[in-house]
């Protein structure tokens, strides 16, 4: 960390500082969700950040970030959206001290993070949340998803679990998967993670999200249609399509990096301009990092249309995204979508 030029070479560099962010925003939160320093109740809204509403929990995490970014800036130049604050851009002075600086032209890398994605299903104690972060090498300005060179997603468990898993990639150089006990012993060491060559349609989830009220009916019928493709045309036994509704897109993009999920169709920013209501979407911050891990262990991500997925890296664009479980699945089923959602519109 101690270059201000992003080469290949300083973006691996960032990876251990990186997974030290995790590590802190995972203490904070546990902290806080067992009665830690913070008495606050973790489910109550206490703002309206850049790109979502901010609970006690949040509150916690982000106050671990800033600390770490504090640290990190004294030592190197670099820029930090956070979905609390937006972006940040922070280095050393001459002294060692930490300065703000005026914006990207820095030399330093641009990371994007999510502290808490999943912040409703950890303050219910249902189940994890994911720490998603993302970075970019050195520009001038807000970066893309097509810029995101290292990506990393860390799992914030419930109050029931011993074990906690990381999932992180560099572009080009694949997907990696490690398990580590709470109490600070590795429990399974750093693995590649690949995606299967499976292009089953059943017995397996494969789940169209449905946050918002509002477009519950227009996704329903897009489903159906689509599953009614799948029996048709492809012998799916639709009793054994199994549904998932997971609170973060970025534990939805793990299990299909994992291969739990077949598929997974986020098509709330795609459908929601067809309703008069407002409707939340996901954000670049919630998946960008976890798009590039899904990616490298093999998976397939395209847009709402079936095209390449990319996005500035802010906090307001609307993403749709859908994802395969590998390319033998995406071939099989992406035309049935194509033609379910072409009807729904």
């Amino acid at each position: 960390m101690n270059s201000n030029e992003t080469t290949a070479d300083s973006i691996l560099d960032w990876e251990e500082p990186l997974m030290e962010l995790a590590a802190r925003i995972r203490d904070a939160a546990l902290g806080h969700l067992r009665g830690g320093p913070a008495p606050t109740r973790v489910d109550r809204p206490v703002s309206q950040g850049v790109g979502d509403v901010t609970y006690a929990l949040d509150r916690a995490t982000e106050l671990a970030a800033e600390e770490w970014l504090q640290e990190a800036g004294r030592r190197s130049c670099l820029s930090l959206f956070s979905e609390d604050a937006g972006w940040r851009h922070v280095g050393p002075d001459d002294s060692g001290d930490l300065v703000e600086l005026p914006g990207f032209q820095h030399g330093g890398p641009r990371v994007v993070l999510d502290p808490v994605d999943g912040t409703r299903n950890l303050m219910a104690d249902l189940r994890s949340a994911w720490t998603v972060i993302a970075l970019a090498g050195a520009g001038t300005e807000e970066p893309r998803l097509s810029e995101v060179e290292l990506g990393l997603v860390a799992e914030l468990p419930d109050s029931r679990a011993a074990r906690f898993r990381i999932l992180s990639a560099r572009r080009g150089a694949g997907a990696f998967l490690e398990e580590h006990e709470l109490s600070g012993a590795v429990h399974a060491a750093r693995q590649p993670l690949h995606a299967d060559n499976d292009d089953r349609v059943d017995h397996g989830y494969f789940s169209f999200f449905r946050y918002t009220p509002a477009l519950r009916p227009m996704l329903a019928e897009l489903e159906a249609d689509f599953f009614q493709r799948l029996e048709a045309q492809e012998g799916a036994d639709p009793r054994h399509c199994f549904d998932d509704q997971y609170i973060s897109n970025g534990g939805q993009l793990v299990l299909l990096a994992l291969g739990s999920y077949r598929f997974i169709a986020d098509l709330r920013a795609d459908l929601a301009p067809r309703i008069e209501s407002s409707c939340t979407t996901s954000k670049p911050y919630d998946c960008a990092g976890a798009i590039l891990v899904a990616r490298e262990a093999g998976c397939i991500l395209h847009d709402a249309e079936g095209g390449q997925v990319d996005f500035p890296l802010d906090g307001v664009t609307p993403v749709s995204f859908v994802g395969y479980a590998n390319a033998a699945t995406a071939d099989r089923i992406s035309p049935h979508l194509l033609r379910a959602r072409q009807e729904a519109l």
